[in-house]
């Protein structure tokens, strides 16, 4: 990839998006088909299996709901809002056998890549366009700029909230998959498509305990592809596709072990003692301190 973003043309998916959203879907419902006993823990969860995947299904259908402008309301942005809304939801939705629950994740998945398309060639015909824009908001439908759909974690076009989509499986298919001893989904191919969304969301996830007063560049390098830049002043971050040009700290990261992190299923001292992190520039020491600075919702 030449950038984070990658190479989408206006009213499309990132070139591999669909692709991806479909295999992932496919083998997280291969992972739960497989599955005996839904009553099983999800590793540093409160959730079983059979939660973890209803509640994969259900956002999955929230998702495909915003895609087709349909609108929807779910928690302020904020993980406690996030969490509340989620278990709230939980409870209204009593199905957690293995077979359903891989169904309507499979399914669901389908209906957003269809509300894409019908919205993308309402788009064409309309002489509308596609455009990304951020800002605070919950919910979805109401409120829309063109090509412009609002998130549980505020506006977004319907292009990053497909990287979104796949963001969201990614991490919960990997517990899924660490809960039932199965091979995990996550490659690098799959965590570069999730960088559109992950730029977008992290000035909306930054930690303001930690982050107060901080002044400090980053480079965030992928091995081997995609790379951008995190810049914090006085507290106030800027996320960019482009690095900024004399950073204080590069971190150089194996991809799976970067969407990892993002999504704050590991730590950064373990991947550092593994050899998949590394740092180099003026400031060094910087890239220690990096994840504390973010709070995955």
């Amino acid at each position: 990839m030449e950038s984070a973003t990658g190479r989408d043309a206006r009213g499309t998916l990132p070139e591999g998006l669909g692709d991806a959203l479909r295999a992932t879907a496919e083998d997280i419902a291969t992972v739960l088909r497989g599955a005996a006993d839904t009553s099983v823990p999800v590793p540093r969860s409160e959730w079983t299996v059979g939660e973890a995947a209803a509640h994969l299904a259900q956002a999955n259908e929230l998702m495909a709901d915003i895609a087709a402008g349909r609108e929807r309301r779910y928690g302020d942005g904020t993980p406690q809002s996030l969490a509340a809304a989620n278990e709230r939801a939980l409870a209204e939705f009593g199905e957690r056998a293995a077979g359903p629950l891989a169904e309507l994740i499979v399914r669901h998945t389908d209906a957003y890549l269809t509300a894409f398309e019908r919205c993308a060639t309402d788009s064409v015909g309309t002489g509308g366009g596609t455009s990304g824009g951020t800002g605070g908001g919950i919910g979805g439908g109401a409120g829309e700029t063109a090509g412009t759909v609002v998130t549980p974690l505020g506006p977004m076009s319907r292009e990053v909230l497909g990287s979104y989509l796949l963001t969201h499986m990614l991490g919960h298919g990997y517990d899924l998959a660490r809960a039932l001893g199965r091979p995990h989904m996550i490659d690098r191919t799959r965590v570069e498509l999730s960088l559109p969304f992950l730029i977008t969301a992290m000035p909306r996830v930054t930690d303001a305990t930690t982050t107060a007063r901080v002044t400090a560049s980053y480079t965030i390098r992928l091995w081997g592809g995609a790379r951008f830049g995190v810049t914090f002043t006085d507290g106030a971050v800027t996320v960019t596709p482009r690095p900024p040009g004399r950073p204080d700290c590069t971190i150089l990261i194996e991809p799976v072990t970067f969407l990892l992190m993002a999504l704050g299923r590991i730590g950064p001292n373990g991947a550092m003692a593994r050899g998949r992190v590394f740092a180099r520039g003026r400031k060094p020491w910087l890239a220690l301190r990096f994840p504390g600075l973010f709070k995955a919702p």
